[in-house]
């Protein structure tokens, strides 16, 4: 069993379809299959169990694909490790980066950073924050930037804090919120948790949302066409917006703010690689740089 085989079994797992598998692996679905055939004669037991068109892993299968993730974390990190042995900046440097932060902040921060060191390259996977932070919990990148309220109890670093915005087409009363249409979009639990917490301080009938939409690009196009209101976060607002906006805050008067983290292991650091990014993004003006 080998690198291949890991990540065979990988893409059995995420697509669960062997003929999706054999793209992702840019193979045949015949040669997949023999390669299947190959590791149930090296073990002995049955990979795969079919029904139909829908496969899933055998109990045996089950507890390879969970060794597979394992041994090549395990691979990967020691060459990471032999890549940084000589403490300079090379290799792949893995981050799962929040949707707004890779969209808002990412790209000049690291054009900056690849400039810098020219041996490095970025893999950057992107989603919502409870997606990056279950990658950074199991290891499959080195550096979260997340946003939101996560336990974490290795390195946690405060990037930015921003107020939170009721956006309306035009100018609407509050307590009429629940009579007023609202749009949604997609994103991580905490957030969501933190609108209702405000919004069960001050109403007991549940807001009215009639749409969910996957991006808040959409989302704010919806509110520009006066399709409802919307409740996000400072990052989306610009000055030139025709919206009107009105911050978000507690019946104490407190503001509701997100905070964005970003989050590693300690054990990260022995790669240069990880030290020098973490470096460069700590060194910047997070709140106001572009």
């Amino acid at each position: 069993m080998n690198e291949k085989d890991y990540l065979l079994l990988k893409y059995i797992a995420e697509a669960q379809s062997l003929t999706k598998a054999a793209e992702l692996l840019y193979i045949t679905p015949p040669a997949l299959t023999y390669r299947l055939q190959q590791l149930e004669k090296e073990f002995g037991v049955p990979i795969l169990a079919r029904s139909g068109k829908k496969i899933e892993f055998t109990p045996e299968g089950k507890y390879l694909y969970q060794y597979a993730q394992k041994a090549s974390t395990e691979l990967r990190k020691a060459k990471d490790y032999m890549l940084n042995m000589a403490n300079e900046a090379q290799g792949t440097l893995r981050l799962g980066v929040s949707r707004v932060i890779a969209h808002y902040k990412l790209p000049p921060i690291l054009k900056e950073f690849v400039s810098l060191y020219p041996r490095v390259e970025i893999n950057v996977k992107t989603g919502i924050s409870d997606e990056i932070y279950e990658w950074i919990r199991k290891e499959e990148i080195h550096v979260g930037i997340v946003r939101g309220k996560y336990t974490w109890s290795e390195q946690k670093h405060l990037l930015k804090e921003e107020n939170i915005f009721i956006i309306s087409k035009n100018k609407i009363n509050l307590d009429d919120l629940p009579n007023i249409p609202r749009i949604n979009y997609k994103n991580s639990s905490d957030f969501s948790e933190e609108i209702n917490n405000w919004w069960y301080e001050r109403f007991t009938a549940p807001p009215l949302i009639t749409m969910q939409v996957d991006t808040f690009e959409i989302c704010k196009e919806m509110v520009m066409n006066d399709l409802g209101y919307a409740i996000i976060p400072q990052i989306f607002l610009y000055p030139d917006d025709p919206l009107h906006a009105s911050e978000l805050v507690t019946k104490s008067g407190e503001p509701v703010t997100l905070k964005t983290w970003m989050l590693y292991r300690e054990s990260a650091t022995q790669l240069a690689i990880v030290n020098k990014f973490v470096a460069h993004l700590l060194a910047l003006d997070f709140m106001n740089d572009t």
